[in-house]
């Protein structure tokens, strides 16, 4: 029952996240034409839902959200791997749901593959910055025993890092597998989506690295 839950509010947590990325974005779009404020209402609505959802459910499953976030969990040894991969696929179900769910709240079809392409290099060297630091904040937290500041530190991490980085870090494969399925500007083509997780995939093992570069060093 403990492991159903867990992998519960993985699912629930990563649908809701998606919610508030797709759904805050489609609001946007119907609310202004000004694309500066568009970004700033999604920036809003990801980071204080995230700050919210990692507050409910870190005690449940670890708030993880993200496939990410769970293997360098499982690299380090403080998740196994049947459970990484069940978290993994708990946030990818989620997140795909929550986006068709957004789709369907503002009377759009339930799936429609982005026309959006995102992927340059600027993007790519993004993704793998933005996939890194995130890496880097959440074990640095755990290893400073600072577990209960994750909701301030990561959604404000995150609602920064919206503005000042040219992929508006999706930094999460689930993440990005879900906006695939959503036509809004939110959205990402599939050929663009594989190039954004290659750079996360890249990002992790360096966000591992430098977390333990720096522990090491406040060690010494």
């Amino acid at each position: 029952m403990a492991i159903f839950k867990r992998l519960a509010g993985e699912f629930l947590g990563s649908g809701l996240l998606l919610c508030a990325v797709v759904g805050s974005g489609i609001f946007a779009e119907e609310l202004t034409q000004d694309a500066a404020l568009r970004v700033l209402i999604n920036a809003i609505a990801i980071g204080l839902a995230l700050a919210v959802l990692i507050w409910w459910f870190a005690p449940i499953s670890g708030a993880h959200f993200n496939p990410a976030v769970t293997t360098a969990a499982v690299i380090r040894g403080e998740t196994s791997l049947p459970l990484g991969i069940g978290y993994a696929v708990a946030q990818v179900i989620g997140a795909v749901s929550g986006s068709i769910a957004s789709n369907l709240m503002f009377g759009l079809p339930a799936v429609t593959i982005s026309s959006f392409d995102r992927l340059n290099l600027g993007t790519f060297v993004s993704e793998i910055v933005a996939t890194a630091a995130l890496v880097t904040l959440v074990l640095t937290l755990s290893q400073r025993g600072e577990g209960r500041l994750g909701p301030v530190v990561i959604g404000a991490w995150i609602t920064a890092a919206i503005f000042f980085t040219s992929s508006t870090t999706f930094a999460n494969p689930a993440v990005t597998l879900a906006r695939i399925v959503t036509d809004s500007m939110t959205g990402i083509n599939p050929t663009s989506a594989l190039g954004f997780i290659t750079a996360q995939v890249i990002g992790v093992p360096i966000g591992i690295l430098v977390a333990r570069f720096f522990r090491e060093a406040q060690s010494a």
